[in-house]
Formats: C-alpha cells, sequence, structure tokens
C-alpha cells in the first residue's frame, strides 16, 4: 500500500480538478439555495409577517470590526432600524462610524452596562448582535443576560458551557452560533444527518483536511471540527494536529486560487477520504470568499429571535439549524 498524500499533495491534486466534481462546493458568490427543502416546516409565523421592517431595532457590538460593519451594513439595507451605539472589546475607542446614513458611537467595554441601559430605555424591542472578541464572549453574554437583552452571539471562543448556562440561569432569550452561513449550516446539518443514520460508514478511510483563512484568524475554524466530528462518528480516526492550516497569502493566492481581493476576508475548506486500499476517495469541499454569507444569515438569525420574542416562545435558547427549519431566510 503506497504511503498517503500529504496535506499540501491532496490540496493541490483538488485544486487541479474540475470544480465541477466537487461533491460539495458553496461559495458566497454561488450560494446553494435550499429554500424548498424546508419549505414544509415553514412557521405559521414568517418574516413576511414583520412590517415594517424598521420595527425590527438592531444593536451592533463590535462595529469597530469587518464582521460587525458587515451585518450593521446588511441590517441598514434590509430595512432594519440600526441603533446608533456600539461598543467594542477595547477602551479609548470613543469614535463615531458611518452605517449606511446612521453614525454609530462607538464606546469601550467599561460604558457597556450604561449605554445597553440607554438602549433598552430609548428601544425596548432591540436585539443585539455580537461581533467583539473571544474573550469578551461570556462578560458580554452575563451582561445581556442581566439586563434581559435578547442577543445573537455570533462571536466564536469563549466559553461555552458557561456561555449557555448563563442564558439558561437567566432564563434568557438568545440564539447561539459559531458558523453564521445558512448554507454552510444546511451543509453541517447534512453531515450530523449522515453520521447519525449509517455510524462507521467510512471505517477505516484515511482523512486530509486542509483550511484557508485570512492571517488574522489564528484558531483552528470551528466549521472544519464540527465537519470532522461528524466524521469520527462515521468510523474515521482524525488528530487535528494533522490538519493543515494555510495562513500565507502567497500560498493562499497561489496554491489554494483564492481570489486576490479576498486574501483579507475568506474560509476555504477541503476535506478529502481516502479508502484503506487506495481504490475510492471522496471530496468535501465548502469555500466562503466574503462576509456576506454571514451578515445575511446573522441578519436573518437576529430577525427569528426578535420574532421569538414578540410570540413569547416557550424555548429560549436557539442556533442556526432552528432559523433554517422554519424557513426564516430572506
Amino acid at each position: 500500500m503506497r504511503a498517503a498524500r500529504s496535506g499540501a499533495e491532496v490540496w493541490e491534486l483538488g485544486l487541479r480538478r474540475s470544480w465541477g466534481n466537487w461533491l460539495v462546493f458553496i461559495s458566497a458568490g454561488s450560494m446553494i439555495r435550499s429554500r424548498a427543502l424546508w419549505a414544509a416546516r415553514w412557521s405559521t409565523v414568517s418574516l413576511s409577517a414583520l412590517r415594517p421592517l424598521s420595527d425590527v431595532q438592531l444593536e451592533v457590538n463590535g462595529c469597530t470590526g469587518k464582521m460587525g460593519v458587515s451585518v450593521a451594513q446588511t441590517a441598514t439595507s434590509s430595512g432594519l432600524h440600526l441603533v446608533p451605539v456600539s461598543f467594542g472589546s477595547r477602551d479609548n475607542i470613543d469614535r463615531t462610524v458611518r452605517i449606511g446614513h446612521t453614525d454609530v458611537q462607538i464606546y469601550g467595554p467599561s460604558a457597556r452596562e450604561d449605554v445597553l441601559s440607554s438602549v433598552i430605555d430609548e428601544f425596548p424591542d432591540v436585539v443585539v448582535v455580537d461581533y467583539t472578541a473571544p474573550d469578551s464572549v461570556n462578560s458580554n453574554a452575563e451582561l445581556y443576560c442581566k439586563l434581559g437583552l435578547p442577543f445573537v452571539m455570533g462571536t466564536t471562543g469563549g466559553n461555552r458551557q458557561l456561555l449557555y448556562k448563563s442564558v439558561q440561569d437567566s432564563n434568557n432569550y438568545a440564539l447561539i452560533s459559531p458558523q453564521m452561513g445558512k448554507q454552510v449550516v444546511a451543509f453541517l446539518a447534512a453531515m450530523e444527518i449522515m453520521a447519525e443514520q449509517f455510524p462507521g460508514a467510512f471505517s477505516g478511510y484515511r482523512l486530509e483536511v486542509l483550511e484557508s483563512h485570512q492571517a488574522g484568524k489564528l484558531d483552528i475554524s470551528g466549521t472544519a471540527k464540527a465537519v470532522i466530528a461528524c466524521f469520527e462518528k462515521l468510523g474515521v480516526s482524525y488528530d487535528l494536529n494533522r490538519m493543515v492550516k494555510i495562513r500565507d497569502p502567497e500560498q493562499q493566492l497561489e496554491m489554494v486560487g483564492v481570489p486576490e481581493e479576498h486574501i483579507e476576508g475568506h474560509a476555504f475548506h477541503l476535506y478529502h477520504l481516502t479508502s484503506p486500499d487506495d481504490s475510492v476517495s471522496f471530496e468535501f469541499q465548502h469555500n466562503v470568499c466574503g462576509r456576506s454569507i454571514y451578515a445575511e444569515g446573522t441578519v436573518d438569525a437576529a430577525m427569528f429571535l426578535y420574532m421569538k420574542v414578540r410570540s413569547n416562545d416557550s424555548k429560549k435558547i436557539y442556533d442556526m439549524i432552528d432559523v433554517l427549519r422554519e424557513g426564516s431566510m430572506r
């Protein structure tokens, strides 16, 4: 039996093949629309029931970062009411950011409780979106819960068990998801279904995983870890230390094929499975250029949560799967 290919060899092999051969290909420019899949499960209350959209008040924390700005821009372009304040993860920020026709005043974390208290007074139906920093996840969530603010946590990292406990103990409304891209979430859901229904189906197969993100992303892709967990249920053994993480812009351009304009904002993933005798291989790939897929998903998540609060739903903690199941996508 010949030796398993190295990660770089697998990536280069994959890149030389026709895009038409990929089993799964998701990109920001060519998104898989799955509304028909979920049509039978639409809630009796749909997004179309929200009229006018300007009634939905959104406060986006993290407007000093690219993801926060992208969400705020998507919210305003969708007709939602953007609350003109935000706080980041660092003090001494005091500045204003122009989002559409709204001037958003940025505050440091030391002022966040005062800022949010003022927001509640002026915007009682507000939904908060958090795209701050991993080390702010838990303290921010505890504050949202203390003030009774429904929130969408898009920031990754932090102590996730503590995050869920804070929401449960406070009986607050929250939507928590490390992945906000609706189509990527649908792919993850399909992987989970396959893993649950066909455990051990890929026993003995070798798995190679490669992911490429902008240089500023230092941690391992949460999406990749979720997919790997599914493959492990399918019988594949994998050590996360083997994952090939590409952060060098030159390699991303020349080897991975990331468009130059998206070097600072992309998420490329490749999973390559090979049978024990090398006679069979499977490849799964999902590539995202830019941040629009995440921003759109986040806004849909906020609108979904707004509806749940308005209807006084008994369930309080949600994720993006819940959004997809109800067809709550624009």
